[in-house]
């Protein structure tokens, strides 16, 4: 491992707590390993490490991020996902590849979605407009694949933007339609890749209805196309 995988996992491995390992595996499931530690820890020990590395490249950050995410800690991954966050400005459209490798072997909500939330959107926003077609086309891509995690992250990936009262709406509502069109919105399940996506929606809507209640959404079937 590279010196500032090694301080992460060491530092994620003494913040650990057999009781809180067991509290979130049983919280999140038996898809990941646990060490224990707190989000908090988790945050501080990636603060820690940029700090003790300066110097970072984008390849560093973007590497280090892929060392702690191949072992199948949730710890790791979630360091990998707050230093994918603590970097975004340096991510590109090209880093959505690796992005979704994550999101497909995740498989998991309190990890996509802040990949989608607070990585993939925030990327998505800063690039220029070259940039921004091509991402776009990648979120075409994924919101008609099968894996129904991956179309969650299309779903979420604009909830930051819309939050502060920007983002494409309209974009939304056709990738929520399409997603509709196949998965009615059921309560969503870790085993059931139609209601993962659908809840997307559901999450989404419920957020604007609170923050933004001018903008309408109506399920294609229902009625005309919605508008901001």
């Amino acid at each position: 491992m590279s010196d500032a995988g090694d301080f992460i996992d060491l530092a994620l491995q003494r913040e650990s707590s057999w009781s809180r390992a067991e509290e979130t595996e049983a919280r999140l499931g038996r898809g990941h390993r646990y060490y224990g530690s707190s989000v908090g820890a988790v945050r501080g020990t990636v603060r820690d490490a940029l700090r003790r590395h300066p110097d970072l490249t984008h390849d560093d950050i973007t590497a280090l991020s892929s060392e702690l995410w191949a072992v199948p800690v949730f710890e790791r991954r979630l360091a990998a996902v707050v230093l994918l966050q603590s970097n975004v400005r340096l991510l590109t459209n090209t880093d959505l590849t690796r992005i979704e490798g994550f999101v497909r072997s995740a498989r998991l909500g309190a990890l996509v979605d802040l990949l989608a939330i607070d990585v993939v959107g925030p990327l998505i926003e800063g690039l220029d407009v070259v940039g921004r077609v091509r991402a776009d086309s990648v979120l075409d891509r994924w919101v008609r694949d099968p894996d129904g995690w991956l179309r969650r992250a299309a779903l979420l990936s604009p909830l930051r933007a819309l939050r502060a009262g920007a983002g494409d709406w309209p974009r939304f509502v056709r990738h929520a339609r399409a997603v509709l069109a196949e998965s009615p919105p059921p309560e969503p399940r870790e085993d059931d890749d139609g209601a993962v996506a659908a809840g997307a929606v559901t999450q989404v809507l419920a957020e604007m209805a609170r923050r933004r209640p001018e903008l309408e959404f109506r399920p294609a079937r229902t009625g005309p196309r919605a508008s901001s």
